[in-house]
């Protein structure tokens, strides 16, 4: 098989390394990606065996470490985020799961932000502890709380930013800083921003993961996860781990991913506008008490939002009046918008957090998050903004 095609040595945009960059041509000389449905490879001899399993040859040996439609993956992926290297998984939580646990160990300490995702906030505050490692959460917008937190055993700091659901910004160069000063190395799940919007690995991040099942896929189809670092962190600690415990991600869904990637710039640069108009759409609305969206300007880290971020995110987070009753009395009424748990989809989506994606956080953990009853989480799609807003307006008439 041949190497990737000849690229202009010069400087590419994202968007043209998101159509091209990482590819492998076989005989055919194949338009679009090839999928390899294999388990397992031929070898020409017992010594390219030996070789291979030696890593003296740089062949494929067996899917669950290396398969030519995943390997293509993740050199876009890497391109695209400005990574050395990456390793694609079978989920988004595959992804942080690995980000963390394949290099921190017993005795260690972790630090992190309170406003994650539910199961991101399973590993760090649940699971980890069961292997030794130990946590503390922080205001993710409060430097001094990084730095209080931080003990002598600190390896790690990890945030999403913008945060899930109200949309949070966090200072990644800031952060950072703090955390190489101690030592310790920063993971930033960067799902909400996409690698088109935000770059964390450029702000001084050590580690990068995404839920690929999202914006990159970006159309319901397939599960799937990337992490992305240094060369030594991905062919060393990450390679490991997942070689050993198999969160592999299918060659089938790699490709799917493949073909994701090659719109994801036009797809999340049509939702974001999009989003922007919803948001100040929503802000005028009498039976709307709040909107959380980076890219407004009542935004309590408006400025630091369009410092770190290109964009505002395909993501409006609000209040309406009233509590959970109201709220799914407006969810019911959508009819062009879905109620699912889901985001950064071709389609417009909403959930309500407090019962979805946050319910198992206890009710004094959500209020300090700010997550009430009356809020929802809208990921916005590639519908016309017109129809969205009149959808929006009419339910909010049944609340």
């Amino acid at each position: 098989m041949a190497q990737k095609p000849n690229l202009p040595s010069r400087k590419l945009k994202p968007a043209t390394l998101a159509v091209h960059d990482g590819t492998l041509r076989s005989q055919f000389g194949e338009t679009s990606e090839g999928l390899f449905l294999t388990q397992g490879y031929v070898y020409e001899s017992m010594e390219q065996a030996e070789a291979r399993f030696n890593n003296t040859d740089p062949g494929f040996q067996y899917s669950r470490f290396s398969n030519p439609t995943v390997s293509m993956f993740e050199k876009r992926m890497a391109s695209l985020e400005g990574a050395d290297d990456a390793r694609a998984t079978a989920t988004g939580m595959a992804a942080v799961t690995a980000s963390l646990l394949s290099w921190v160990n017993a005795g260690d300490h972790i630090v992190a932000a309170k406003a994650l995702f539910g199961s991101c906030r399973y590993i760090v505050e649940d699971l980890a502890p069961r292997f030794g490692i130990n946590s503390t959460l922080v205001n993710g917008a409060d430097l001094d709380a990084w730095r209080a937190a931080v003990k002598p055993n600190t390896k790690a700091f990890f945030l999403e930013t913008p945060t899930n659901p109200t949309l949070e910004i966090y200072d990644i160069a800031a952060i950072a800083e703090i955390a190489h000063k101690a030592g310790a190395k920063l993971v930033v799940d960067n799902v909400f921003a996409t690698p088109i919007f935000q770059k964390p690995l450029a702000l001084g991040a050590d580690i990068v993961c995404y839920s690929a099942t999202k914006h990159i896929d970006g159309q319901g189809r397939v599960l799937g996860g990337v992490v992305l670092g240094s060369n030594e962190f991905v062919s060393g600690p990450l390679q490991m781990f997942l070689r050993q415990t198999g969160p592999s991600l299918s060659p089938f869904n790699a490709w799917v991913m493949l073909k994701g990637l090659e719109t994801l710039a036009l797809r999340v640069e049509r939702q974001a506008e999009s989003a922007g108009k919803i948001a100040d759409f929503l802000a005028k609305h009498p039976k709307v008490t709040r909107v959380y969206y980076p890219f407004r300007e009542d935004h309590p880290q408006v400025k630091l939002a369009k410092k770190q971020m290109s964009s505002g995110s395909t993501l409006v987070c609000f209040n309406i009046k009233g509590a959970k009753k109201e709220a799914f009395a407006f969810g019911g009424a959508l009819e062009i918008v879905k109620i699912t748990n889901n985001l950064g989809d071709a389609k417009s989506l909403i959930t309500h957090p407090a019962t979805t994606t946050h319910q198992r956080l206890t009710p004094d953990a959500r209020a300090e998050l700010g997550i009430t009853d009356a809020m929802l989480r809208l990921s916005v799609g590639l519908e016309d903004p017109d129809d969205l807003i009149e959808d929006l307006d009419l339910a909010l008439k049944n609340v």
